[in-house]
Parts: structure tokens; sequence; C-alpha cells
């Protein structure tokens, strides 16, 4: 919310309205193929993002994809995501779409990261992927869903 108005942004306002057609559509699918037809959504979503996040978003789903075959991609708040039994476990956020200098890859309180310090991250500003970043993505997603 701004401080001045009181109110929402325009980027909060179109959020919003994205979800609220999520939902909708969701509500309207077949049971049988809502899993199939989230993921379209999801690749579509990726596809039509901007050459400095589609590359970045390619690859996050393909590491989550592999490392925990069990959450099922979905669109949230009109950005890629992905569910255990329905609730969003991690996430990415475009950069652009965001008007932000760095895209976001995060978790949610679904997310299984707590730490004994009582201490752990929750998202991460992503401006491109090496090895080591992989890796690290990798090995918290497996710890999320663990």
């Amino acid at each position: 919310m701004t401080a001045r108005s009181g109110g929402f942004t325009e980027r909060e306002r179109a959020a919003m309205k994205e979800r609220a057609a999520e939902l909708r559509r969701e509500s309207e699918r077949p049971r049988g193929g809502r899993k199939a037809a989230e993921e379209l959504d999801v690749l579509a979503k990726i596809e039509g993002m901007d050459d400095t996040d589609r590359p970045v978003a390619e690859r996050i789903h393909a590491i989550v994809t592999a490392t925990a075959p069990d959450l099922a991609p979905k669109l949230w708040y009109g950005q890629p995501a992905y569910a255990r039994q329905g609730k969003v476990v991690c996430f990415f956020r475009s950069g652009t779409d965001d008007k932000e200098r760095y895209s976001t890859f995060g978790f949610t309180p679904e997310a299984n990261l707590d730490d004994s310090d009582g201490l752990w991250p929750t998202s991460f500003a992503v401006t491109g992927l090496t090895g080591a970043a992989e890796k690290a993505i990798a090995d918290l997603v497996a710890k999320a869903v663990g």
C-alpha cells in the first residue's frame, strides 16, 4: 500500500486482478485436466517473458520440476509458482513485470526451510544463474519439500 493515498498501487491492483482471474479459471477447469492446464499456463507465461527473465525462469522451472516432481506448476499472482496440494511452496517473480532491477525466486511458509537458529532466507534476487546458483536452488527446493 502507498503511504500517501492509503490505497493499493496500480501494480498491486493488477496483481490482485490476475489472481482473481486465476482462481476463476481454476474453478472452471475439469478436475482431470487441471494440472496439465496449469502447467501450460506457467509455460505460456514463461514464454511471454522478456529476453532477460525468460532464460532464468526456464532454468528455474526445469530445476524445480526435476528436483520436486510432486510440486505442481501453477500461476500465482500472474507469475510461475509450484504448489503441493494446492498450496504454493516456491515461486518466481519477473523483475521486468514487477518493474524491479532483479527477478525474485522465493518460498512461502509452506516450505520446510525453518532453521534451528531462527533465521532463514525466504527469497533471493536473481539476475542470472551460475552452476553454483542452480545447485543452491535445487538444494533449497529439496529441503523445502523434504
